[in-house]
Parts: structure tokens; C-alpha cells; sequence
């Protein structure tokens, strides 16, 4: 078994693209229940995130596997697959636990070191716990993954180095509206990043925040965590017309803001708007960036202008030298994990044959003194364990080793191991 990774990202597709492939909760779930539907595929979880949607897998075979999964995507997107296809990217195996913890550090990021991608990788931990289709193979990857992510953030500056998708955009609003200082902001949304938009705009010192989304009762949680207001959907009009910065990051499947209201809203309007869109796909009509005095700053453009950029420095240096210890770590654990079932197994074969022989020489030899029985069994049994010790000692060190050569294997072929009997280890140490 190993591991699989098929996504697609801004790395390696437009942000149209990704709009495609973009997914509530509801329809990540359903993703993950048709993954594990596919022939090879043991476990499945998905990361869906504004910027990513990557499909991890453990699997039984590498070729078949993939083709699945990969369909899947393509069908999502509702278009041609061969439209989709030149975006994906694919990772297995020891590269898929690489990739994992570059993105779980912020490395993958469309801002370097952004800390919002460790909360969603738990979110995607949990969605595979509550579905049922993880276990022993995706789990404890995902928690080392976490592990690492914590690790990065605890022992480098990667949080003060790095800025936020939502600080990024708030920049480029204050060129046309000035400073978020003593601005009037309304946030449409109330999930991660619209939390993030929220405590952002608050620690700046927006004058006034306005908070307004579908479920009330969460725009209120975030409005008293922050000093802000909780407003209507339905009356997000009037805060419209007189709003500075307009921040929308929903995850509604369709456009929040189209252009005829926004059109309306600002009908009479003299001072300038920004308007902030972090939605996948977009919440803002992309025409409404034509409205007079309005400057629409989009993922897309986000994207174009952080790519340009330079990176985080000697903190982004840092982290990646956490993540390649940590790599490397679980990657040898790992594979000696996958040698202890067979090497419990051998050591079990050889106690059955010690065994057999001592019956066979108690049969023969049935007044055996009790002391010398002993003695005798001591003897065999040390050389059983001596002669066993080199082979699993080294077995598990080339383990370790990159190459094409599966000594476990080896080993079960040379010494004629029951398949079933190292199955019934590896189910019984959940390995």
C-alpha cells in the first residue's frame, strides 16, 4: 500500500480552473465517498482550500488508482478532461508525504508561510475521520503532519514573516482607498478567512465592521469577538453605500455581489470602494471592477502579484530545513514499520520450528531429565535467535535505503513465509 496525491493548485493552474473544481463541505464529502468507491483506493480525505483541492489516497496500485482519481476531478470541473488534466499534479508514495508537510508548513502557499493552511489540513483530518474512509495508513500521517506543521510554527518567525492572503489584499485596497485606519468595512462571510478578513481589519483600526452572512448566528460570534456589528444579508445594501472596503469570502457556489446591485449601491456614490474577493469560486461579479471609483482586487490578480514577489527569506529557509528532517523521519519509520511484519513473522516461524523439534526430541526421549529438557531448549532457542538477529538487523536498515529492492519481500521469499501470516501481523499491529 501506498500514498497518493492528485490535486491541482494555483501553482499549477489559473484561478478559473480552480473556481471549476471548488467545494462546500457538502460536496467535498461526496468526493471523498466516490474516492473510495474506486477500485485500488483502501483510504481517501480531501484538502479543498481557495487555492488548492488535492485528493490523498492510499492505494494498492499505483496506475490504476490514479487514473480513477484523477477522472474524478476532471468530472467535477464539468468540462473536457483534457482541460483539466494538463493542471494535475500527482505525488506518491514517499513524494506524497513530502508534499503533505511542505503544504502543512506553508511552504506550497500562495503567501509563504501562511498560517490558515494548518487549520485546514485538520479540517481534513476530521472529514476523513467522520466519513470513515481514513484509517491506519492516512491517520497517523495526517496527526505527523500536524505534528510538523506546529513544529515549524513554534520554533521559527514564519508567523511574523509571513503575511496573510487578507493582508496582501489589504495593501492593495489602501492604494485606492487609503490606509484600513479609521475605514468603514463590511465582510461578507463568517468561515476561516472571513475571520481572518475580520480580526485583520480590527487590528488595523477600522472605524466600523460590519459582519453579515446566510447563518446569523455566526457573523454574531465574530462581531463579539472583534467589536464589529452583525448585520442582514438582506439589508447589506445599505451598508454597501456607505462602506470603504468591501471584504467577501463565502463559500456559496455562485455570485454574492452581482453587478446590477453593486451598480445600484453605488449610483450616487463620490468616495472610492474596494472591493476584496477571497471567494473559490468568485462571490464578486469581475465586472463590477469597471463601476466608476470601485478597485476589485481578486484572487487572481493576488496570485499574479504574490508570485512576483520575493519569499519569506532566511524564515522560509528554516522551515524548510524542519521539513526535511521531519521527512525524512517518518519516511524511515515508516518503511521499517513496513519490514516489522514480516520480521515478526520469521521469528514466529522460527519459534514453531524450535517448538516442533523439542516435541519430536521429547518423544524420542521421553526420561529426559527435566534440567537437561531445559537446558537443551535454552540452547536451541539461542541459536534460532542468533542466527536471526544480522538478517532482521540489516533488513531494517536497507529498508532505509532508496532503491528498487523490497528486502522484506526478499526475505519472505527466501525463508517461504505465509503471505497470510504476515497480513495477520500487519492487521493485528495496524501497520
Amino acid at each position: 500500500m501506498s500514498v497518493l496525491v492528485v490535486g491541482v493548485s494555483h501553482k499549477s493552474a489559473p484561478v478559473s480552473v480552480l473556481e471549476r473544481l471548488a467545494l462546500e463541505r457538502e460536496g467535498a464529502v461526496k468526493l471523498v465517498r466516490e474516492v473510495v468507491e474506486c477500485e485500488y483506493v483502501v483510504e481517501a480525505t480531501v484538502l479543498a482550500t481557495c487555492n488548492r483541492i488535492e485528493i490523498y489516497a492510499e492505494v494498492a496500485r499505483f496506475h490504476g488508482s490514479v487514473e480513477a482519481v484523477s477522472r474524478l476531478l476532471c468530472e467535477r470541473a464539468g468540462e473536457r478532461p483534457e482541460d483539466i488534466v494538463a493542471h494535475l499534479y500527482v505525488h506518491y508514495d514517499d513524494g506524497a508525504v513530502s508534499h503533505l508537510f511542505n503544504v502543512v508548513a506553508g511552504l506550497d502557499s500562495m503567501v509563504v508561510g501562511e498560517g490558515q493552511i494548518l487549520g485546514q489540513v485538520r479540517d481534513t483530518l476530521r472529514l476523513g475521520q467522520e466519513s470513515a474512509t481514513i484509517g491506519p495508513a492516512l491517520n497517523p500521517l495526517f496527526q505527523q503532519a500536524l505534528r510538523v506543521g506546529k513544529r515549524v510554527h513554534a520554533e521559527t518567525d514564519i508567523d511574523r514573516a509571513a503575511p496573510s492572503l487578507v493582508s496582501v489584499a489589504l495593501e492593495g485596497a489602501a492604494e485606492h482607498v487609503g490606509a484600513v485606519h479609521g475605514k468603514r468595512t463590511v465582510v461578507i462571510g463568517a468561515g476561516s478567512m472571513a475571520a481572518l478578513a475580520v480580526s485583520t481589519v480590527a487590528r488595523l483600526g477600522a472605524a466600523d465592521i460590519a459582519i453579515a452572512n446566510r447563518t446569523n448566528s455566526n457573523a454574531e460570534r465574530l462581531a463579539v469577538l472583534y467589536d464589529g456589528r452583525a448585520v442582514s444579508i438582506a439589508t447589506i445594501d445599505r451598508e454597501l453605500v456607505s462602506a470603504d472596503i468591501v471584504i467577501s469570502c463565502t463559500g456559496a457556489i455562485g455570485v454574492v455581489l452581482p453587478l446590477a446591485q453593486m451598480a445600484e449601491v453605488r449610483a450616487h456614490a463620490t468616495d472610492p470602494l474596494a472591493v476584496i474577493d477571497l471567494a473559490l469560486p468568485h462571490d464578486v461579479d469581475p465586472s463590477v471592477g469597471e463601476l466608476p471609483g470601485v478597485s476589485l482586487i481578486t484572487l487572481a490578480g493576488l496570485a499574479d502579484q504574490i508570485n512576483d514577489g520575493e519569499d519569506a527569506g532566511h524564515t522560509a529557509t528554516a522551515v524548510r530545513e524542519i521539513v526535511t528532517q521531519e521527512i525524512s523521519a517518518y519516511v524511515a519509520a515508516r518503511r521499517s514499520a513496513d519490514v516489522t511484519p514480516t520480521v515478526v513473522a520469521l521469528r514466529t516461524m522460527a519459534t514453531g520450528v524450535v517448538d516442533d523439534e523439542m516435541q519430536r526430541l521429547l518423544a524420542r526421549l521421553p526420561e529426559l531429565d527435566p534440567q537437561v529438557k531445559l537446558e537443551v531448549e535454552l540452547s536451541v532457542r539461542r541459536v534460532a535467535d542468533k542466527l536471526l538477529h544480522q538478517p532482521t538487523v540489516r533488513v531494517k536498515e536497507l529498508a532505509n535505503e532508496t532503491g528498487a529492492v523490497s528486502y522484506a519481500s526478499a526475505l519472505a521469499e527466501l525463508f517461504s513465509l505465509d503471505p497470510d501470516a504476515v497480513d495477520a501481523v500487519t492487521r493485528a499491529e495496524g501497520v
